[in-house]
């Protein structure tokens, strides 16, 4: 973990960080591991001595990347059910799944060569997914627009899935469909068996 994470960063270091994090997550995803991180600055708009006082080491950098990804998604959860109705808070955070897993997979390398390194970015990184999407899924079963019997690990998968097939930007358009075809299969009612 990054030593400023662990006292408050002011408001301009605190937005330098997040700029190089972004754009660490697009750089890595589009070009793999060998990316220069002074590229990675100079993108940012920031220093490379800015960069390398808050991500000493590649590795580091990746780890925090890969964790304010998947710290932005959870967290968006609870925002989103704030703001919107619940069914349309999950389909909002369903599709911001699919830029979040696109981003993983784009950085396997990235994430395998830290790993590799002996650092596990975020052990508890599905059992943050599941809270954030539990939390969805039983808020739209609450205001009953979906069926209450959708598992978590089931829509997780699901999404995994359309992730898989269609998570690239080129196929970003499929992907918004999938996930239409999902939530539709949400819906209260029961499908008919046929006698």
């Amino acid at each position: 973990m990054t030593s400023d994470t662990e006292r408050p960063l002011r408001v301009d270091a605190q937005r330098n960080r997040e700029k190089i994090l972004s754009t660490a997550v697009r750089v890595f995803s589009e070009e793999g591991l060998d990316v220069r991180l002074h590229r990675i600055a100079e993108e940012a708009n920031v220093g490379t001595g800015t960069l390398y006082r808050h991500f000493p080491t590649r590795e580091l950098l990746i780890e925090a990347a890969y964790r304010n990804e998947l710290r932005r998604l959870c967290d968006a959860a609870p925002e989103l059910l704030a703001t919107m109705p619940p069914r349309q808070a999950l389909r909002t955070w369903m599709g911001r799944f699919i830029d979040y897993a696109t981003a993983k997979l784009g950085m396997a390398d990235a994430l395998r060569a830290v790993v590799d390194s002996g650092v596990i970015p975020c052990v508890h990184s599905r059992q943050m997914l599941m809270t954030a999407l539990t939390s969805l899924l039983d808020a739209a079963a609450a205001a009953g627009t979906i069926r209450s019997d959708i598992r978590a690990s089931d829509m997780f998968a699901a999404l995994t899935g359309v992730a898989l097939a269609a998570g690239t930007p080129e196929r970003r358009d499929q992907a918004e469909r999938l996930l239409d075809l999902i939530l539709g299969g949400c819906g209260t009612h029961r499908l008919m068996t046929g006698s």
